[in-house]
């Protein structure tokens, strides 16, 4: 018997890819895909690569007879929607948006929600009714934070990481335009950004003792895909460093620890992570790649859903990477 899924802004980049993941999931069926600015047009009118994969038209109605929602709306829009419409309790709801993923916004009426990255909280999220996925940027930094903080070993990190256009969504503004990003890098959000709570919540459950992120986030030319680098104080050599962080993510599939330098063609359209520790003049420098719309979103989701539903965590997710 399959999963029966319903998404909730299925016209949007994170919508897209979901739909794109679940269509060739073995284990799930799509009951409806939900657009307001799209009901009634055929998903291949949107999703044009989708022709000839699926016969799904936007929906402006839910179906009840299902038993995990994703919510692939924007920030703010996900409790809007949860506070006006009626959902029953026995539905999962996997929620993309930053809404809920901080402890003190994680309930709403009588759902709790549970942040959803695996390699930190696995075991957990098994056993979750609803789950927060976390942020794209988020999901970097802490991926190449974690072993550190496990060792209790994190201070002060300096982080700078580039994204690409896909990471500000769907909507035009002045900064996602072609003619802007094409041949153009900027800085925003300089030590603001709004994933810092997030990443401050998880190191704190595996390190207790506070410590300071400097997070200066870029904005790339190229579609989708984050790289970054994050700086914090290392005593160990380069060997150490590295069996630090193998050590940590043996049993986690997504999760890449690399010898040599890596980059952004190794994770896009893949929900892996890549890792490469690099130890130097009392430094770690810890790089990570994924693709924000996957590993920073849609594909993470699915890994949820997987888990939730005591399935292979790895299943409808052995995607191809791009490579050149």
């Amino acid at each position: 018997m399959k999963i029966r899924a319903g998404i909730i802004g299925g016209a949007g980049y994170t919508g897209g890819e979901l739909l794109r993941l679940l269509l060739n999931h073995p284990s799930v069926s799509i009951a409806f895909v939900h657009s307001r600015s799209q009901a009634g047009s055929p998903v291949t009118d949107v999703h044009t690569d989708l022709a000839g994969e699926t016969d799904l038209c936007f929906s402006s109605e839910l179906a009840t007879d299902i038993d995990v929602l994703f919510l692939c709306v924007g920030h703010g829009e996900a409790q809007k929607f949860l506070q006006n419409t009626t959902i029953a309790s026995r539905i999962r709801i996997i929620d993309l948006s930053q809404d809920f993923r901080l402890a003190s916004n994680s309930t709403i009426g009588a759902r709790s929600f549970m942040y959803g990255l695996p390699e930190l909280q696995r075991d957990i999220i098994r056993g979750a009714q609803n789950i927060a996925n976390p942020g794209c940027f988020a999901t970097a930094i802490q991926l190449a934070l974690l072993p550190m903080a496990k060792a209790g070993l994190l201070s002060d990190v300096y982080a700078t990481g580039i994204t690409g256009s896909t990471g500000a969504g769907q909507g035009l503004s002045a900064t996602s335009h072609f003619s802007w990003r094409a041949n153009n890098v900027q800085a925003y959000k300089t030590l603001t950004h709004q994933h810092g709570g997030e990443i401050g919540a998880s190191v704190q459950l595996l390190q207790p003792q506070g410590f300071d992120l400097h997070f200066v986030p870029w904005r790339g030319d190229f579609p989708r895909g984050i790289f970054l680098s994050a700086t914090m104080d290392y005593e160990g050599t380069q060997e150490e460093a590295l069996a630090l962080y193998q050590t940590f993510y043996a049993s986690h599939p997504f999760t890449v620890v690399s010898k040599t330098p890596i980059h952004l063609k190794q994770v896009v359209n893949t929900n892996k992570c890549v890792l490469q520790p690099e130890v130097a003049g009392g430094k770690l420098v810890v790089h990570s790649a994924i693709d924000n719309l996957l590993k920073g979103a849609s594909g993470q989701a699915v890994q949820n859903m997987n888990l939730i539903f005591d399935l292979d965590e790895t299943e409808g997710l052995h995607l191809k990477p791009l490579a050149f």
